[in-house]
C-alpha cells in the first residue's frame, strides 16, 4: 500500500510538471494566445479519453439525473472561468508567480467558511490565511516582469478556483463522484468554448498564427491535451487514496519542482525579493492547509472508511479505557451480527407499530423488535 501511494504521488508530480511546462511552452514560447481554442482542444481531448476509459471499464461514470446535472451547472461555468482565465494569466506571468497567486484561493475558502458557514476556525489557520493574503499582495510590487493584464487574469482565476471549491464542498455528499463532475465539466466546456470562439475573434485570428502548420505546434497541442487528462486522473486518484495532509504535501512538492525547473527552461527574471515572496506564500499555503484538521466524513486513505481521531487523543485515563473497551465490544458484536445475518442463522420476532428498525436485520417491517437466536439446522452432508 505504501509503494502504491508513492507511485501515485510520483505520477501526479510528473503529470503536473509536464502539463505546466507544455502549456507554458505553447502559450509563451509559441505565443498561441487563443484560449477558447486551446482550452477547447484540451477539454475535447480530455472528454474523449474519459469517455473511452468509461466504455472500456477503466473508470465508472454514473448515469446522473437531470436535477443533479442542473445543480452542478454553476460549477461547470466556474470551471470554464478557471481554465480560460488561467490560460490568459499563464501566458503573461512566470510559472512561480502564477502558482503563488493560485494558492490565494485558500484564503477565499477560509473566509467563506468563517463568515458564512460559521465554522470554528483555529487561530493558527486564520493567521496563516491573513499572512498568505498579505504576502501575495506584496508580490506585484517586487515583480520585475510586472504585467497588469497577467495579474488581472490571475485574480479572476483564483476567484473562480475559490468559488468552485466552495460549491464542490457545499454539495457533499453528492450523487456525483469526482469523475462524474469532471465529465460534465468537459462536456460543458467544449460546448461553451466552441460558441465563444467566434465572438472573441479567436476563430479567425488563429489563421494568422505563424506556427499553425509546424510540427512543434501540433505535437505540443496533442501533448497538452493528453497530459491534461492524465493530470486530472492522477489528481482524483491522489485525493481518493491519500489523506488530506499527505495530498497537500504532494501538491506542494509538485509545485516546487515545477516552479524551479520553469526558471531554468523559460526566460523568467526573478529578483531575490520576488523569490523570497514566492517562497513565503507557498510555505504559508502549506501551513494553512496542514492546520485544517481532518473532520468527520473526510475521505480516508482507503475506500469505505472515515478518518476518525485516535482514541488516545480524545479520552484519557480510566474513561479512555472504558470507552475503548465499549467500542471494542460494539465492533465485535457488529461483526458477529453481520456474519450471522449473511448466513441466515437467526430469526426475528416482529413487533409492529414501533418506530426504529430491527437492530439486527435492519428490515423496515421488523421495527424495534428483539432478535432471537435460532439454532441452525444441521446442513445435509
Amino acid at each position: 500500500m505504501c509503494v502504491r501511494r508513492s507511485l501515485v504521488g510520483l505520477t501526479f508530480c510528473t503529470c503536473y510538471l509536464a502539463s505546466y511546462l507544455t502549456n507554458k511552452y505553447v502559450l509563451s514560447v509559441l505565443k498561441f494566445t487563443y484560449p477558447t481554442l486551446f482550452q477547447g482542444w484540451q477539454t475535447l481531448i480530455g472528454g474523449l479519453l474519459l469517455h473511452v476509459s468509461w466504455k472500456l471499464g477503466w473508470v465508472e461514470i454514473n448515469s446522473s439525473s437531470r436535477s443533479h446535472v442542473l445543480v452542478w451547472l454553476p460549477a461547470s461555468v466556474l470551471f470554464v472561468g478557471i481554465i480560460y482565465a488561467g490560460s490568459r494569466a499563464l501566458s503573461r506571468l512566470a510559472i512561480p508567480v502564477f502558482l503563488t497567486l493560485h494558492n490565494v484561493a485558500e484564503v477565499i475558502i477560509c473566509g467563506y467558511q468563517k463568515c458564512f458557514q460559521k465554522e470554528k476556525t483555529s487561530p493558527a489557520k486564520i493567521c496563516s490565511a491573513l499572512l498568505l493574503l498579505a504576502a501575495a499582495g506584496c508580490l506585484p510590487f517586487n515583480d520585475s516582469q510586472f504585467n497588469p493584464d497577467g495579474y488581472f487574469w490571475a485574480i479572476i482565476h483564483l476567484l473562480c478556483v475559490g468559488a468552485y471549491k466552495i460549491l464542490q464542498k457545499s454539495q457533499k455528499p453528492s450523487a456525483l463522484s469526482d469523475i462524474d463532475q469532471q465529465y460534465l465539466n468537459y462536456i460543458f466546456s467544449v460546448v461553451l468554448l466552441a460558441f465563444a470562439s467566434h465572438p472573441t475573434g479567436d476563430l479567425f485570428s488563429v489563421l494568422d498564427f505563424p506556427f499553425l502548420y509546424f510540427y512543434r505546434f501540433h505535437g505540443s497541442c496533442c501533448a497538452s491535451g493528453f497530459l491534461g487528462f492524465f493530470l486530472m486522473f492522477s489528481t482524483v486518484k491522489l485525493k481518493n487514496l491519500l489523506a488530506p495532509g499527505q495530498c497537500a504535501a504532494w501538491i506542494f512538492f509538485a509545485k516546487i519542482i515545477t516552479a524551479g525547473l520553469s526558471i531554468l527552461l523559460f526566460d523568467a527574471i526573478l529578483t531575490s525579493a520576488t523569490t523570497g515572496w514566492v517562497c513565503s506564500v507557498n510555505s504559508l499555503c502549506v501551513c494553512h492547509t496542514l492546520s485544517t484538521p481532518n473532520v468527520q466524513g473526510a475521505k480516508a486513505p482507503w475506500p469505505g472508511r472515515v478518518l476518525q481521531p485516535p482514541a488516545r487523543c480524545a479520552w484519557r485515563g480510566l474513561a479512555g479505557f472504558l470507552r475503548a473497551e465499549e467500542l471494542l465490544n460494539k465492533t465485535v458484536k457488529r461483526k458477529t451480527h453481520r456474519l450471522l445475518r449473511e448466513n441466515s442463522l437467526y430469526t426475528c420476532v416482529r413487533a409492529p407499530g414501533l418506530i426504529a428498525p430491527c437492530w439486527m436485520c435492519q428490515k423496515e417491517e421488523c421495527k424495534d423488535s428483539e432478535a432471537r437466536w435460532a439454532v441452525p439446522s444441521p446442513s445435509p452432508k
